[in-house]
């Protein structure tokens, strides 16, 4: 795919997330960083990038923001595919759709809690009669030390 629709955080250019590297509570790194798990991208590589929580983060949440993606159509629905690994019970990703005319955000995936500290991949069909964004969110319960929650290789449909 082009780099327009998907984002694998290798370098800081990606169009659908254009602040997610000035975005506080998220930081670019890889396995190597220092900075507790993951170790690795989901596909193993320790050297490759994602994006991760900040253990300094100072709210209880960290949003990420798309760009604004136009309304959906019958034969174009928004779909999201991303790589998301959490560590602990205290830790959550939830994914919310905030529709051009409303303030609030409705949650519309959230992590099953099941699979902790492994690599799991998810699609989100999104259809939306008006512009949206798509924010996804890492909460934070409690902070404790080698705790994580990490996103990467986000794909973004043509219907986004």
């Amino acid at each position: 795919g082009s780099s327009w629709n998907y984002c694998d955080f290798e370098t800081n250019l990606c169009k659908v997330l254009p602040e997610f590297n000035l975005q506080s509570g998220w930081i670019r790194r890889n396995g190597r960083s220092g900075m507790g798990p993951p170790y690795s991208d989901h596909n193993g590589n320790e050297s490759a990038y994602f994006l991760s929580l900040s253990s300094e983060i100072q709210s209880s949440s960290a949003a990420l923001r798309t760009s604004i993606f136009l309304p959906t159509d019958e034969e174009h629905l928004c779909q999201i595919r991303f790589h998301y690994w959490v560590s602990q019970m205290s830790r959550t990703l939830m994914v919310g759709l905030q529709n051009f005319s409303e303030d609030t955000v409705t949650n519309i995936w959230q992590d099953p809690g099941e699979l902790r500290n492994q690599w799991n991949v998810n699609t989100i069909t999104i259809n939306s009669t008006e512009k949206f964004e798509v924010i996804f969110s890492g909460i934070v319960e409690t902070q404790r030390q080698g705790e994580s929650v990490a996103i990467d290789d986000i794909t973004f449909s043509e219907g986004c």
